[in-house]
């Protein structure tokens, strides 16, 4: 149990490094007082344009990376390993953990971003064979509509389909589950919005547009 609380602990400190944040710094601009306040990836893009949210994109991709991929090896000086705690389990303990920090960063007050890129970068470790299918979903969503939010519900709810569909272990699919309804959570903002018909979109992404409309 002390391996599993350490490792989700550093999990959830490595997500709390939000790349807005950092890439703000760079800029002097927090990206919370700009635009729709979200610090993500979509947010950086409309408000300080594309090298701003690759930079974003990068960062919060890579801390799910390094989350998933090294902590649950790392031999913890003084702690070692737990012969009774599952290796899957505690991947998937880890990927939750870095994706909570990145929503509820400790070292920002707790106001963080919507957890999907993060996500992404956690799943390429866990399940890498699910990911065409997600970002197809997604790209696909956000070439018709433009509403980022929209795509990435649509692709976190594909997450535990495609794992379902290629006979994922329980730890993953359980994971894909908690994951799609966590993404649904973290963008109700959005869905209110779209309820409202006030969600913007991203006319850089919106390849789809029909015709007439401005660009």
């Amino acid at each position: 149990m002390l391996e599993l609380g350490l490792k989700s602990l550093l999990a959830y400190l490595l997500g709390s490094f939000m790349g807005a944040m950092i890439m703000g710094r760079l800029r002097h601009v927090d990206i919370r007082q700009v635009g729709s306040g979200n610090a993500g990836a979509t947010n950086a893009l409309r408000t300080q344009g594309m090298a701003f949210a690759a930079g974003v994109a990068v960062i919060d991709v890579g801390k799910g990376l390094l989350a998933v991929g090294l902590l649950p090896g790392w031999d913890i000086p003084g702690v070692g390993r737990d012969p009774d705690l599952s290796r899957p389990w505690l991947a998937v303990a880890c990927a939750v953990a870095v994706v909570a920090g990145h929503v509820w960063p400790l070292y920002h007050d707790f106001r963080g971003g919507k957890g999907a890129a993060t996500l992404i970068g956690a799943v390429a470790v866990l399940a890498p064979g699910v990911l065409l299918p997600v970002l197809g979903v997604w790209l696909l969503c956000v070439m018709i509509w433009g509403m980022v939010g929209l795509a990435t519900m649509a692709a976190g709810v594909t997450l535990p389909v495609a794992l379902l569909a290629g006979g994922s272990p329980l730890h993953l699919v359980v994971f894909g589950v908690a994951m799609a309804g966590f993404m649904i959570y973290t963008h109700r903002s959005n869905i209110a919005r779209m309820r409202a018909g006030t969600e913007g979109r991203v006319k850089r992404l919106w390849l789809l547009r029909p015709r007439g409309t401005s660009r």
